[in-house]
């Protein structure tokens, strides 16, 4: 797969809901169409899906790091290397050493749903670990440090909503609570009060439905790391419920249940 192909396609299926359409995904991509079959949000006899496997995409953020792509000629990948072209020079890197960060602990190089598979699977060979390392190694440093490096980054927000209208399960964005205004949910107050609220509601309609797709933090104009936010969500909905989203075609999300007793949440306890 072509390595700069980065977008989700399946952002684009909650716009043809009761269409029939072809769609091509790569691993994240097919988790999300999972999830919208779950969730009755699309009709999966309507779709006909053209999985191609994938051994990662480029963090075009990582790569504007190490050199200005203003005047890019030229971008191709030989085995394991990234040769960037511009009209003045022409930089090599390791793919690795650009890899956007999903990627570098992605369990699904092949797609988990598809009709036709262009190519042959290939099997995960990413360390798992690495999935909740970013959120372990924050959780590590004080309260009041994490605080400051919130208020910090998300007063930078400049209330967009590209991570809310590139998400692939946010399908409600005609009634998003964001711009309602009866009810009168959140004020357009540019404070970061408001700004981290909007984080946050984000995050908790994405609990047990995220599929660590990563476009949020990809399209955010001003580099928000805002992908760290529902990593953590999708580490408490695994640990509580052993539940990750768009993997199971079967499964019930989560949040779609109700047990009187949960067997990870000890609520009598508290």
């Amino acid at each position: 797969m072509n390595i700069f192909c980065v977008h989700n396609n399946a952002s684009y299926l909650k716009t043809v809901k009761d269409k029939k359409v072809g769609i091509v995904v790569k691993g994240c991509d097919s988790r999300a169409v999972v999830q919208l079959i779950q969730e009755g949000l699309i009709n999966r006899d309507n779709l006909r899906i053209i999985g191609i496997p994938c051994t990662g995409v480029i963090s075009i953020k990582k790569l504007k790091e190490k050199m200005d792509i203003s005047r890019v000629t030229e971008a191709k990948v030989e085995s394991d290397s990234v040769i960037i072209k511009t009209s003045d020079e022409e930089k090599r890197f390791e793919k690795d050493d650009l890899l956007a960060d999903k990627c570098l602990w992605c369990q699904y190089p092949t797609p988990v749903i598809y009709d036709h598979l262009v190519g042959e699977t290939i099997e995960p060979s990413r360390p798992k670990e690495l999935e909740y390392k970013i959120v372990e190694e924050m959780e590590k440093e004080d309260l009041n440090v994490r605080f400051e490096y919130w208020n910090k980054e998300l007063s930078r927000c400049i209330r967009c909503y590209a991570c809310r209208n590139v998400c692939p399960m946010c399908v409600c964005q005609d009634q998003c609570i964001m711009e309602s205004r009866n009810p009168h949910w959140i004020s357009l107050k540019s404070n970061i009060t408001e700004k981290v609220m909007i984080q946050l509601i984000h995050a908790i309609h994405l609990a047990g439905r995220c599929v660590s797709c990563g476009e949020c933090e990809r399209v955010c104009p001003m580099d928000i790391p805002i992908f760290k936010i529902k990593q953590k969500m999708n580490q408490i909905v695994e640990e509580l419920f052993d539940y990750k989203a768009g993997i199971d075609l079967e499964a019930t999300p989560p949040l779609y249940t109700f047990q009187v007793e949960e067997a990870k949440i000890k609520e009598r306890e508290w």
